[in-house]
């Protein structure tokens, strides 16, 4: 054991001593110069100049104080920057910092970032959908600035104006002489008025607006139907270019579309790219009025890693065109593909950066499109857009209240298990048919279709308990018309008074609309909004309405003399008024 101890420490000190006389062999280095050669090959070169020049002599008779000022004479004083660019790239584009790879996990639900994977989101609790997020790389060969997540300098977006000195503003002077009709971009027309209301108003300048919606849906018709608006102009605005961009469909075929619409603007500008940057080099040049890009997940920026539609390539692209917009003061469209749960495709960030975030829906047999404002910086969310699917496009539907209404019988006044609901949809108010067939020996008990199964088993079990009505030995069907859901509690009552209809095969005159939320005593209570319901009851033109008891003294004083106001304290009042 102590020879071979004693022989492990030679060669301990046999490896030391080389490492010694190896170190010894090499020139000192100054620490500054070692940080510039990895930036450039500018140094290079002034570094392989300065060794030449010096000789073996001069190295013996130089003082340690000419060393130290031939060495500051050696570094530049500032690093080289590519000539020919007069603007940051990350005013526009954001640039990442040069280094190595950083990896993240990101939940494409709720947007929350963790470093390493778990099998759930710590945040929303939703399991499967942490998604692998790569940031940064090396440099490229170009020399261009960024790593895999940045753009080059090159980019082509000189003309956006630079980020100057910005000094905080008084709120006084910005909305000093500023009203919300000069300010906004107006839609006229019916179809105009109405996505205008979606909007809060009219179309907000540098505002970034996501459309979301089923394939098939509308979305770029409804796009192409607001661009022609746009171009047109009005009375107060001149026509002005608008860009239409399309990275799934050629120009051929946009064109095809908008000629079976019957679209004929001057001012509509067509193109077909996938590449964001010369999209908008092609957007200033034309300077439109407004930027249309269908859709967002077929577009990409080269510098960014991953394809186009990848939750990187979705974020910078959205985010390049929010600067886009800001800057430049243009309004953005952008089209978002959807989910199979009906969320917009991509991280769940995505509807945090934009303006806007507007939703197109519609049953799968049904022409009616109904746009609702889910977020809106400039205006409520309350307003809802309803529009009918027709061979030249969208059009406006006049009477949106009575839409879901089924055709009445001409043969006969009266039909037994019928009654019309007054229901809310943001600021607009619905008037929905349910309807009721209560049979006797039936092999089925219970069926719903359109309503919510626990809320119809509480009606039908307080009709028998508070009502008296014996129909636990019937069959009950519920339906509501025209495939319609009825979610709200306002419809109780005319549930309870189909059933009582049906039951008693006691037809319900037309013309009677019932308002109203029952409880599990048996009451009839109030629902929010009950003058707005009851208004737009009068201007359809029923004779009566059944409300409750509470708000009958409240309803009357309105002044609508063409409708009268029937109020009910329980179930046991409504079935002998």
């Amino acid at each position: 054991m102590p020879i071979a101890n004693m022989s492990s420490f030679r060669c301990l000190y046999t490896r030391a001593n080389s490492l010694l006389v190896l170190r010894s062999s090499f020139s000192p280095v100054h620490p500054t110069r070692l940080r510039f050669l990895r930036f450039s090959s500018v140094f290079d070169s002034l570094s392989n100049q300065t060794v030449n020049s010096i000789s073996d002599s001069d190295k013996k008779t130089r003082t340690t104080s000419g060393i130290a000022n031939e060495t500051r004479n050696e570094v530049p004083e500032e690093k080289p920057r590519k000539a020919g660019r007069g603007w940051d790239p990350g005013e526009v584009v954001m640039n990442k910092k040069k280094g190595k790879v950083k990896t993240s996990w990101v939940c494409e639900s709720c947007g929350h970032s963790e470093g390493q994977w778990w099998g759930s989101c710590r945040a929303c609790n939703k399991v499967g959908t942490m998604r692998r997020f790569s940031e940064g790389s090396e440099s490229r060969a170009s020399g261009g600035g960024g790593g895999g997540s940045g753009v080059s300098e090159g980019s082509g977006l000189s003309w956006l104006p630079e980020q100057g000195v910005v000094q905080p503003l008084k709120l006084s002077s910005v909305i000093d002489g500023i009203t919300q009709q000069q300010w906004r971009i107006p839609l006229p027309g019916l179809f105009g008025n109405e996505v205008g209301r979606v909007l809060g108003g009219g179309l907000a300048p540098g505002s970034l607006i996501l459309i979301g919606g089923d394939p098939g849906i509308g979305k770029s018709t409804l796009l192409l139907q607001i661009a022609s608006i746009i171009a047109d102009g009005n009375d107060l605005a001149q026509p002005a270019p608008v860009l239409y961009v399309s990275g799934e469909e050629s120009v051929d075929q946009i064109g095809s579309r908008a000629d079976r619409m019957k679209i004929e603007t001057d001012e509509l500008y067509l193109f077909s790219s996938s590449d964001l940057q010369d999209i908008l080099t092609k957007a200033h040049r034309l300077s439109p009025r407004a930027l249309i890009i269908d859709s967002i997940q077929t577009v990409y920026l080269k510098d960014v890693t991953g394809s186009a539609g990848g939750l990187t390539q979705v974020k910078e692209c959205t985010s390049t065109l929010l600067r886009f917009a800001k800057k430049s003061n243009v309004p953005v469209f952008l089209v978002g593909h959807v989910t199979k749960a009906g969320d917009i495709a991509g991280p769940r960030v995505l509807e945090h950066i934009v303006d806007v975030v507007l939703y197109m829906e519609g049953e799968e047999h049904s022409t009616y499109r109904l746009l609702r404002s889910v977020k809106n910086r400039f205006g409520s969310t309350d307003e809802l857009g309803v529009f009918e699917m027709s061979q030249s496009g969208l059009e406006v539907v006049s009477n949106p209240s009575g839409i879901y209404l089924s055709q009445q019988n001409t043969d006969s006044d009266v039909l037994a298990g019928l009654a019309v609901a007054v229901v809310m949809d943001g600021s607009r108010s619905f008037l929905i048919e349910v309807q009721a067939l209560c049979a006797t020996g039936s092999t089925v008990s219970r069926h719903v279709n359109g309503v919510q199964a626990s809320r119809a088993d509480m009606i039908i079990a307080v009709l028998m308990k508070q009502a008296g009505l014996r129909i636990q030995e019937s069959g009950i069907f519920l339906n509501v018309a025209n495939g319609m859901a009825l979610s709200e509690t306002a419809g109780d009552l005319a549930i309870a008074a189909a059933i009582c209809s049906s039951f008693l095969e006691f037809p319900i005159p037309h013309g009677v609309a019932f308002i109203g939320e029952i409880g599990l005593g048996g009451e009839i209570r109030t629902v929010p909004r009950m003058e707005k319901r009851v208004s737009t009851v009068a201007k359809l033109g029923f004779t009566k309405c059944v409300v409750p008891t509470s708000v009958e003294k409240s309803l009357k004083s309105l002044g609508l003399k063409e409708i009268e106001i029937i109020g009910c304290k329980n179930l046991k009042e409504l079935i002998n008024s």
